[in-house]
């Protein structure tokens, strides 16, 4: 075994976790929020962090058969964008109008998702495998779409916020 295949495995196994932490959190916030709409949008990011799960694990454990064979896999999720789209409504807007939870969600999940996307790239950056940078871009990739969701919808609350809060023209 080579520390090139042992640092392969510490980034799956390291990935494998984000994804755990990522449906714990949302999970999390998906049963404290008081909104449908926006325990709904939760409940999607849940589910999405546990179909990375199972990829990962398949990816893992084609790795140990395969090698870097098991890096030529492409997963995408089409529908979270468009997910988004139906998610940001005036409803949203509306039932987390003045919801400091959701708000303080919002946000926590853009830091765990940006921390997601450094450490991928950063792998990515630090491999001399072409399929294997390839793969953590991908996984970068997977975790930004997530990240431009949350940031998109924290975006249209917090003006609401910043308004209720007397913040506003500034």
């Amino acid at each position: 075994m080579s520390q090139a295949d042992d640092d392969i495995r510490e980034i799956l196994k390291k990935a494998y976790q984000i994804e755990v932490d990522g449906y714990t959190f949302y999970t999390m916030a998906a049963d404290r929020a008081s909104k449908p709409a926006v325990q709904e949008l939760f409940d999607k990011l849940a589910r999405d962090e546990v179909q990375h799960k199972a990829y990962l694990q398949s990816v893992i454990g084609s790795y140990e058969e395969k090698g870097l064979g098991a890096f030529n896999v492409n997963l995408r999720d089409p529908d979270l964008k468009a997910f988004a789209g139906t998610i940001f409504t005036d409803e949203f807007k509306q039932q987390a109008h003045g919801a400091d939870f959701e708000l303080g969600v919002l946000s926590i999940g853009m830091t765990l998702e940006t921390n997601a996307i450094k450490y991928f790239s950063g792998a990515a950056e630090n491999t001399s495998e072409n399929e294997v940078r390839e793969f953590y871009q991908f996984l970068a990739d997977w975790e930004k779409e997530h990240l431009e969701t949350l940031q998109s919808l924290y975006n249209g609350v917090r003006q609401d916020f910043w308004s209720d809060g007397g913040f506003a023209p500034f």
